[in-house]
């Protein structure tokens, strides 16, 4: 039998909430049930013989952003060592860098407008931006992030307050730029979870009065939602085109009409929300068994 190592990371909690379920203790609940032979190991630490391992799963590395080039060397050890990786390593590579979303637009997919732009930029580009776009408020953040870390909600009325900060985040890193999503407040951001191609389960997140960040760790609200078959139509390409031959998959986004805006397609660490039915767990389950043995 196969020995795995499911990826965590060191600083437990810090993308974490209490409102919702710890999925790393869910899968060692499932993988123990199942009788797999398995290790949590951190993906950073230094002390792991990764040689030990047939298989490797990714489940929680929440922190890679935060130490993007040791993760990429990781990811080329293991890559290196030949041992397969669920997602594999090509796609996450691929997928940690949101310039990504260029690709599915210019495959007919549509995303949120969005502009790049290079670390050392000037502030004045991103208040350009206003006017680009014609709205009165923007969403800038990092294209290696998660977690919502450096995520700013700017407005073109408070825009002499943000200025300097806005200079000095874009003096050390590359960033793009968004209207704000007037939906996501209206009605919450969408994800859609598949698992090895077909449709799981679905969740509509909604922000916290007051915020437009939908994470549950800034206090957003989940719901069980059921998709129609002509929404899952419109979406099973885009699974289909670039997220082919992977374990798990979510697609975040809003509706605009008949129209899906993506946001976000997840192949790395996304929460996969498996604690909202007993359905979203067992295909979760058959998805695992189907690809570990």
């Amino acid at each position: 039998m196969s020995k795995i190592a499911v990826i965590t990371y060191e600083a437990r909690g810090s993308y974490a909430a209490s409102t919702v379920a710890d999925e790393d203790e869910l899968l060692k609940e499932i993988l123990t049930s199942e009788g797999y032979d398995f290790d949590f190991q951190v993906w950073s630490d230094p002390m792991v013989n990764w040689e030990k391992y047939n298989k490797i799963l990714l489940k929680s590395p929440w922190d890679y952003f935060d130490r993007y080039e040791e993760f990429l060397k990781w990811c080329d050890h293991i890559r290196t060592l030949g041992i397969p990786v669920l997602n594999s390593i090509e796609t996450v590579i691929w997928n940690s860098d949101k310039r990504y979303l260029q690709e599915l637009e210019e495959k007919g997919f549509p995303i949120v407008p969005t502009e790049f732009l290079s670390k050392g930029t000037a502030a004045e580009e991103v208040r350009a931006c206003f006017e680009t776009f014609d709205t009165a408020h923007l969403i800038m953040k990092p294209v290696i992030s998660g977690g919502s870390k450096h995520t700013l909600k700017l407005s073109i009325s408070t825009w002499d307050r943000w200025e300097e900060e806005v200079g000095l985040l874009l003096k050390d890193e590359d960033f793009m730029i968004q209207p704000f999503v007037e939906e996501i407040v209206k009605v919450g951001e969408y994800s859609y979870l598949f698992f090895n191609g077909g449709f799981s389960h679905a969740v509509l997140k909604i922000a916290k009065e007051g915020d437009f960040r939908v994470q549950h760790f800034f206090g957003g609200q989940i719901a069980l939602v059921q998709p129609t078959s002509e929404q899952l139509a419109y979406l099973k390409p885009l699974v289909d085109t670039f997220a082919k031959d992977t374990l798990y998959a979510r697609v975040d986004g809003v509706w605009r009409g008949e129209e899906f805006l993506l946001m976000e397609l997840e192949l790395i660490e996304p929460y996969l929300f498996l604690f909202t039915s007993e359905v979203a767990k067992a295909n979760y389950v058959q998805a695992l068994k189907e690809r570990l043995g």
